[in-house]
């Protein structure tokens, strides 16, 4: 017989948290470097260089940090589990007992509560203490090199939004292009990722738009100063 599956929001807490990290950072830092450079009073060119290049390093730099972190996940997750199987290996029945109390805790009879735990440990004894002792299901087990590809993609198409923001306003508007072009597309990242986690659209929106502003107020102030001391 055919079941209906429903879809979930933490069925993307994975892949979501990657996306809209990488594409945040990409907007941020990038328009960040971008009004900071042009605040010094730098050339045109040299801000689209400093541009690119934050966008190419920065596109690495989310890549290998996120590898390295949902590698470190998914190490401790196989330790884990081959532990669990070590014990389970040793001492079934104590498993089983374990996994009965469990049941209980959560509101099963204690009789109901021994059946399931026997059922689920014949069906496969490991997976039902996975999930059910460790907390380790399929939808939030690490992905490493999934989370590292799309902190990447999405931190270099963030990036690209202000760069070509940089390439086509002109000189004398260069700063507020950037800024509200940025800010404009943090905005709507923010409802976007707040929209597919579940979330309020304007509390999305707004600490997101929050903290690039404070991000490009801090560089240009920055830019700025040091521009004049050289």
């Amino acid at each position: 017989m055919p079941t209906h599956r429903e879809r979930h929001f933490t069925e993307r807490i994975g892949w979501l948290r990657a996306a809209v990290l990488g594409a945040n950072d990409g907007i941020v830092s990038t328009a960040s470097l971008l009004v900071g450079v042009a605040a010094a009073a730098a050339p045109h060119a040299d801000v689209m260089i400093a541009g690119i290049a934050g966008l190419v390093a920065g596109a690495m730099s989310m890549a290998a940090g996120e590898y390295v972190s949902v590698s470190s996940q998914a190490d401790t997750e196989r330790a884990d589990l081959a532990r669990e199987q070590r014990e389970l290996e040793q001492d079934e029945a104590y498993e089983r007992r374990e996994l009965a109390a469990i049941y209980v805790d959560r509101g099963l009879d204690p009789t109901l509560a021994r059946q399931v735990a026997e059922q689920l440990m014949a069906h496969d004894a490991l997976a039902a203490h996975a999930r059910d002792e460790l907390g380790l299901t399929g939808v939030h087990s690490a992905r490493p090199v999934q989370a590292a590809l799309a902190s990447a993609a999405t931190f270099a198409a963030g990036a690209a939004l202000p760069l070509l923001l940089a390439r086509f306003s002109p000189a004398a508007h260069l700063i507020p292009a950037i800024a509200i072009g940025s800010l404009l597309s943090l905005a709507s990242l923010g409802a976007l990722a707040a929209r597919a986690g579940g979330a309020s659209l304007t509390v999305g929106a707004t600490r997101v738009t929050l903290w690039g502003t404070l991000a490009m107020a801090a560089t240009a102030a920055a830019g700025a100063l040091f521009g004049t001391l050289t």
